[in-house]
């Protein structure tokens, strides 16, 4: 069983793709028990976030799980297959999971070095793992992944740039209106995006906020944790409200997730309306897909901020040296995780080899019981820990040895010569690994990294031009 990844990214495909093919917390469980459903699938995690959908599966077959995976990606999207797989990238088994390690670290992100990643990791890892759809596989892959993110923001200055793709976007913001302090700001959507946007205002000294959400109640928990976290002044309301708080605003920050405009033009022409004449308004639609309907961008004293327009901003790239000790970072990480393993797959080897001596040793005892039935109980038991001592000081060091070398590129070979010189039945490593998998091994990755060019045109095509899903 292998990790295979297929995403779509702000990298590989336009915001009109990727609105199309985003998943919201509604979509992600029933998307993953789809997942499931297939013969070829065994773990699934969906990792979703502004700018990117990204599956990670375990399976069985790389050619049966691509299509599995493309087939729902197309399903849910709307798709046609051949245009789906224009703009998705493909990573198998190592690849994979240097990916996943690159995200968690930012260096993925529209704003590289962003944090909020990080979360989102976690999140989709706890869903997955709430509808027990992560294995060891994926449980390892993932936790892993965290603890790169978390050394990679902690030992570099990558996130120096921008903490987030907000603060990238409050930056545009000010460059039409000025300083932000004493102003009043609209925040759609109450999750964590609208955390996130809350604290960036409050520290660029935002006057008062205003939190819309569509439950009320949790616009009112945000609203609260603004004034008592923040200190600034804020109040909540659901979106029949909408127009009203529109009216007096400077700046709103849109992310709800939500399928379809949220602000209309209808909304944005009554809102203008009732506000003083040459009031300028920035929204920054930080929405996927797009919350706010495209046409507003085109009244006057409105200015639009989206996410194509982030993916073109020079602050969305981190300092190049802090993002070459991050890639360092990354680089060391994945050969500890891969070596960790290839350890991990050679323990069922050894583990049935010592249950195979145990067995020989105990054999031998009673052969030699039957021979000398007079031997005394303090005689037999010095003769049984003598032999066992013998057997397990001839098995010590090839054990600890073949460990050694099985973290080394190519070290599930030590494994199969192990295997081949005991005569290990076929199966008996695995029949000695079933009860302690989840407690003592790690993941069963494959022993190539590589896919074939058959492979990769499984799905159209497998990365673009430069290898990391980059578009050619």
């Amino acid at each position: 069983m292998s990790v295979l990844l297929v995403g779509i990214s702000h990298r590989s495909a336009p915001v009109a793709v990727l609105e199309k093919v985003a998943v919201t917390e509604d979509d992600r469980p029933k998307l993953t028990d789809k997942m499931l459903e297939s013969q070829h699938i065994a773990e699934a995690m969906i990792v979703s976030t502004c700018n990117r959908v990204e599956i990670y599966a375990v399976v069985d077959a790389f050619h049966g799980g691509l299509a599995d995976v493309g087939d729902l990606l197309a399903r849910h999207s709307g798709l046609p297959l051949p245009e789906l797989t224009r703009h998705a990238y493909v990573r198998y088994s190592e690849a994979a999971a240097e990916h996943l390690f690159a995200v968690a670290s930012g260096l993925d992100s529209m704003v590289v070095g962003e944090q909020q990643v990080l979360g989102q990791i976690r999140a989709a890892y706890a869903s997955a793992d709430a509808q027990q759809a992560a294995g060891r596989t994926l449980h390892e892959l993932a936790q892993h992944a965290l603890r790169v993110g978390k050394r990679v923001h902690t030992e570099t200055g990558i996130d120096r740039a921008g903490a987030s793709v907000v603060s990238v976007a409050l930056d545009r913001a000010r460059t039409v209106l000025g300083e932000l302090a004493d102003r009043t700001a609209v925040v759609v959507g109450a999750g964590a995006m609208g955390g996130l946007a809350v604290a960036h205002l409050a520290r660029a000294g935002i006057g008062r906020i205003v939190v819309v959400n569509r439950t009320l109640e949790r616009a009112r928990r945000l609203s609260e944790t603004a004034i008592a976290m923040h200190g600034v002044t804020a109040t909540a309301a659901d979106l029949s409200g909408l127009v009203t708080a529109l009216a007096d605003a400077d700046v709103v920050i849109t992310s709800t997730g939500a399928v379809g405009a949220v602000v209309t033009l209808a909304d944005a022409h009554r809102a203008l309306n009732a506000s003083r004449e040459g009031h300028q308004m920035v929204i920054c639609d930080l929405g996927l897909p797009r919350d706010v309907d495209p046409a507003v961008a085109g009244l006057p004293d409105v200015t639009v901020i989206d996410m194509e327009t982030l993916q073109r901003d020079p602050l969305a790239v981190a300092a190049a040296s802090d993002t070459t000790a991050a890639r360092a970072i990354v680089a060391e990480e994945l050969a500890k995780y891969l070596a960790g393993q290839r350890m991990a797959e050679v323990t069922p080897t050894v583990a049935a080899l010592r249950q195979r001596a145990a067995e020989v040793v105990e054999a031998e005892l009673l052969r030699l019981e039957s021979k000398l039935p007079g031997l005394g109980d303090p005689e037999r038991e010095e003769v049984a820990r003598t032999v066992r001592r013998v057997v397990d000081k001839l098995l010590h060091a090839p054990t600890v040895r073949v460990k050694q070398l099985a973290s080394t590129p190519g070290g599930n070979s030590y494994a199969e010569a192990l295997r081949e010189l005991f005569e290990l039945k076929p199966g008996a490593a695995q029949a000695v690994a079933a009860p302690m998998e989840i407690a003592t091994l790690g993941n069963e990755l494959a022993d190539d990294a590589s896919i074939s060019s058959t492979s990769r045109r499984a799905l159209g095509r497998d990365q673009h031009g430069d290898g990391q899903g980059h578009p050619a």
